[in-house]
Formats: C-alpha cells, structure tokens, sequence
C-alpha cells in the first residue's frame, strides 16, 4: 500500500507526485513464495478496503503520517491487522506504533520475511528492527507491482542508500545514522537493462557519497547508454575526473542542494562543505563545462533569512539559469537535529505538524527570526511563479551550452517545467489526509483519534 501526501474532495491528485513508488516494489520481492500480493497506490486509484487479505503493510513517511493512520483504520476495522515501517515508523516509532499491529523500525530487508512468515504461523511480533544496516545485495525491486498504473514516465533504480554527510534539517542523516550502503555494480547494470524508459532516476540520497565507489559505477554504466538523473552535493563538482565520468555515463541533470547563499547560513545547516574549492560560482562553471543540467534547490526561512533573501536567491537562479529550482520553506521533520533545536526553543508552532487538522501542505510549522512564518510562505509562493513564468521558462529554454544541449532534454524541458508551473498553484493548502475520510482514526488500543499519543522522544525500547 502506498499512501498519498491527502486528498482534496473532488479534484485529481496533483501529477508530478506520481512517480513509480520503489519501497512496495521491494518488499513484494521479499514476499517467502506461496503469498499472494495486491498493490493499491492511493494517489491514482481508489482503494479497495472490502477486498479479501490478511495482511495491510504500509511504508510511512511524515507527509504521508495522517493519510496512512486512516487507510489503517479502515482495514482494522474490517478486522485486517496492519504492518507499518518507513521512515516515519523508524524516527517516530511511538506514535506509528499506535495505528499499526506490527512496527517494522529501519531497513525492512533483514525483517519482512520473517514477518510474513510469522503472521502465516499465527505469531506476529508487536515490533520487528533491523538492527544494522542490512546488504544491498539482491535488493532488486519486483516491478510486476506497476502493471497498469500510469506513472511518469521515469525509472526509478537504487544504486545506493543514505549519505554520510550530517544535515542539521535532514531526516535521511538520522534514519541512516550518517552511513551509506552500495548495492553490487553488476546487480545494478543487470536491472537498468530490463528498464524500457526514456529516462532512469537514480535515487540515491547522495550518488556522490561514495565517491571512489561512485565513479567506479559511472565507468560500467557507460557502455548502456543510458540516459539519466540522480541526487549529488555539489563538493563532487570539483572533481574534474568525476565530471567527465558522469557526463560520459549519460548523466542529464543532477539534483544539488544549494539551500543558501550565506556561508553563517550553511554552517547553521551543517553544510559548510558547499562553499569549498572556490564556491558556487567555480562549481557551476565546471558543471556547465560538462553540460550538466540542475535541479537547485534551496531552503528558506533559516534565522538570518529576510525578504532579501528571497530576491538574492531568485536574482541567482535566474542568473544560471537553472533546468528547474525548488523554493523550499525550512520544515521541521521529526527525529533531526533540527526539530529538536526548534523544540528546546520553543519554536514550533504545531505539537505535530504533519497531523495536526490546522495544518496545510506549505504552511511553515515554526517560528522564524527574521520574517513571520506566514511572510515566508508567500515569499517561496511569489518566488515559484516569478522564476516559472513564461518569460523566464522561455529564457532559460534557449541556453544552448547546457538546457538546449540535447533535443530530447530540450523537448522535455517545457513539459517538466510547465507541470512544476501548474503545480504552483495546485499543491497550494493541499491537505495532509483525506478530505472525504469520516469518522476518527482507530488505536490498536482500540481507543479513537489523535488523543494519547506517546511523546515523540519515545525510545525504540519503549514500543511495548
């Protein structure tokens, strides 16, 4: 089962979230032989809750929290017991623990067999933890899963999984524990050749992470021919035998998180490392050298952050004309260090955000310093459609050094930026749960709604 972020009563669920989901398509190749699988993904098709199972397991990440504690409640309620894990169940396993008959806390690999087996057997564990950070070896995806579902266009393959840097606002740092595990180069080669898409995206955390690994990977990807983008930090752009691999490799783009311009502001962040080997300007000219296209992104609403942030910002994309840029609010997720900062500060606008009734996609949960947290929510509004009008789309479209640099990458340039425009406006107070969901949500203490829930610093051992 794959949740949605919610549902708005009466319209479509918004098209650039619909990319083929990786996590069931993994754990439907764990599944011992002999079990049956179905697969609903809730942002493109209703589901089923009368349909004849035994098992609901549900991968929960914080966005997806409320949407996937009311999926869980209606199975219960039929009588179905539910499995939930994912990031979510691993930073805050007290809370998950409440709407789900077994927890699955870290990696599912060395765990969902013997779950499976153990409810086959009539003796499930209330709680199942992968203890260390399990062997990607093997770890391929069983696809049959996405037989007559339209998702975009796009491969999704794991190379790689989490990044050794330490993020204050990332929750992938405090879920890998500031690690990264590789899967086999030829496991990797063999399913990029069964993928017939246009375009495949590695979606490792970091691709760069490992960088001797990394560009040992590059060197046997080349000869595929394959087209592709990936997730990099840009200290990698100051590699020139890095760049002339993976642009050899059929590297298209790749997403970089830039998240400020003030280096006070990237120390903050625990991302000091972006301004070395000459910063950005250096960097981006050693990318565009290689014709590499980017998906900048940046975090606003840090403490030294005012209205003239917003215009610096936008004033430099437009300058480097980048493929595309997400203007991104600072979010507090649960289980980093930054929550907990934002907690000790008594910052936080919201006991939980991700389900609290009053809170919308968008809406910034904390308070900033330098600007209201209302003033920064609009200023990264204002900042999307400014940098997605049709001037600037239409500008950054003839760069012919890197934007124009292929026809096909050119072509889906206007698709891929005219669906970001749309979604301007689309995700905007987009709900956290299902507008159409009645009724409350159901404990497996049989108790009803969001009262009682543990504290959030509930210790692993601490899920009974």
């Amino acid at each position: 089962m794959h949740p949605a972020i919610g549902h708005r009563r009466g319209e479509k669920y918004i098209r650039t979230w619909q990319m083929e989901p990786l996590a069931p398509a993994l754990l439907k190749a764990m599944v011992p032989k002999g079990v049956d699988v179905a697969f609903f993904d809730d942002r493109m098709e209703a589901i089923d809750y009368d349909a004849k199972t035994d098992l609901v397991a549900i991968s929960v990440e914080t966005y997806t929290a409320r949407r996937s504690y009311e999926i869980a409640s209606e199975f219960r309620r039929r009588g179905v017991p539910v499995v939930m894990g994912g990031f979510h169940a691993t930073l805050v396993p007290g809370e998950v623990a409440r709407f789900a008959d077994s927890l699955v806390v870290g990696e599912a690999e060395a765990v969902f067999p013997e779950l499976v087996d153990d409810y086959r057997a009539g003796t499930p564990k209330r709680v199942y933890r992968g203890t260390s950070r399990p062997r990607l070896a093997g770890a391929r995806p069983d696809r049959t899963l996405f037989a007559g579902k339209k998702y975009l266009p796009i491969g999704l393959v794991e190379a790689g999984r989490g990044c050794h840097f330490k993020c204050e606002f990332c929750a992938v740092q405090s879920f890998f524990s500031s690690t990264q595990t590789r899967r086999p180069i030829g496991e990797i080669l063999e399913e990029v050749r069964a993928i017939d898409k246009p375009l495949l995206f590695f979606v490792d955390d970091n691709i760069t992470s490992n960088m001797a690994e990394a560009k040992e990977f590059f060197r046997a990807l080349a000869p595929l021919g394959k087209r592709w983008v990936s997730q990099a930090s840009i200290n990698a752009a100051h590699d020139e035998e890095f760049l002339k691999l993976i642009a050899a490799s059929g590297c298209q783009g790749l997403l970089i998180g830039f998240e400020s311009l003030a280096p006070e502001t990237l120390k903050r962040m625990h991302k000091g490392f972006n301004t070395m080997g000459g910063g950005y300007e250096k960097a981006l000219r050693n990318l565009r050298k290689h014709g590499l296209r980017l998906y900048a992104t940046f975090i606003l609403g840090y403490d030294d952050d005012s209205a003239s942030t917003f215009e610096e910002v936008g004033a430099f994309c437009e300058k480097h004309r980048f493929y595309i840029v997400a203007f991104n609010h600072l979010t507090p997720f649960p289980g980093t260090p930054l929550y907990e900062r934002l907690e000790r500060e008594g910052r936080l606008l919201f006991d939980r955000w991700w389900l609290d009734p009053g809170y919308r996609y968008g809406m910034v949960p904390f308070a900033p310093r330098g600007m209201s947290a209302e003033d920064v929510r609009e200023a990264c509004i204002a900042a999307r459609k400014r940098f997605y009008r049709p001037a600037s789309i239409l500008r950054r479209s003839l760069d012919r050094e890197v934007n124009a640099r292929s026809f096909f990458m050119w072509s889906q340039f206007f698709v891929i930026n005219g669906l970001i425009r749309r979604e301007v406006s689309e995700r905007r107070d987009y709900p956290l749960g299902d507008e159409r969901f009645e009724g409350e949500l159901l404990a497996v203490d049989g108790t009803s709604g969001l009262s009682g829930l543990p504290p959030l610093a509930l210790p692993l051992a601490g899920v009974a």
